[in-house]
Parts: C-alpha cells; sequence; structure tokens
C-alpha cells in the first residue's frame, strides 16, 4: 500500500477516535476525553498533510469524512448503544461505494 494511503488510513482512524471522544466528552464537561478530542484531531490533520502532498484535496476529504462517518456509525453501534436503521445502513453501504469507486476507477487518486 502506498505511503500517502497510510497515512489516510491513519488520518481517519484518528479522526474516529477524536470524534468518539467528542461524543464521549458531554460538550467538553469531560476532561480527559476532551483533551483526547484535540489531541486526536491535532494527529489527523497532521497525517492528513501526508496524503495531500499526492493527493487532490477534494478526493481525500471524500475518502477521509466518508470512511469516518460509516467507522463512526459503527462506533456510535458498538460504543454508545446506539441505533441504526436501515435506511442508515443503506446510506452508509452508498458511502462505501463511492470510496470503492473513487479508488478503483479514478484517475485523481495515484494508484
Amino acid at each position: 500500500m502506498p505511503a500517502h494511503y497510510i497515512w489516510l488510513v491513519f488520518a481517519i482512524i484518528a479522526e474516529t477516535v477524536g470524534t468518539s471522544a467528542l461524543k464521549a466528552s458531554d460538550q467538553f464537561t469531560r476532561f480527559w476525553p476532551s483533551v483526547l478530542v484535540v489531541i486526536a484531531y491535532g494527529i489527523s490533520f497532521y497525517a492528513m498533510t501526508f496524503a495531500l502532498k499526492v493527493m487532490p484535496v477534494g478526493i481525500v476529504y471524500a475518502i477521509w469524512s466518508g470512511l469516518g462517518i460509516v467507522l463512526l456509525g459503527f462506533a456510535g453501534w458498538l460504543i454508545f448503544g446506539q441505533k441504526l436503521d436501515a435506511p442508515a445502513v443503506i446510506g452508509m453501504g452508498l458511502i462505501l461505494g463511492g470510496v470503492v469507486v473513487i479508488n478503483l476507477f479514478s484517475n485523481a487518486t495515484p494508484h
């Protein structure tokens, strides 16, 4: 896997951790989850800069946000007991499909 994709995956994981911590921070009223939000987002944006050296910003953001949505839906279900109805699951499936199409067929992403 090319290095820019490894950095992008790392950025997506850090963003997922940061947003999960944002939920756990209770509007920044809990100290440690709030600290984790800032650190995780900092790591995420830093890691994303390495992907941006090679990939267009729109593509990086589409992959980062799309996979982040899907991972956060799963994390919300697993960690916070949030329910996902069929339209939400279908929508997330379409997002994943879009990410796959970008990665497999777009000439905008270096393979």
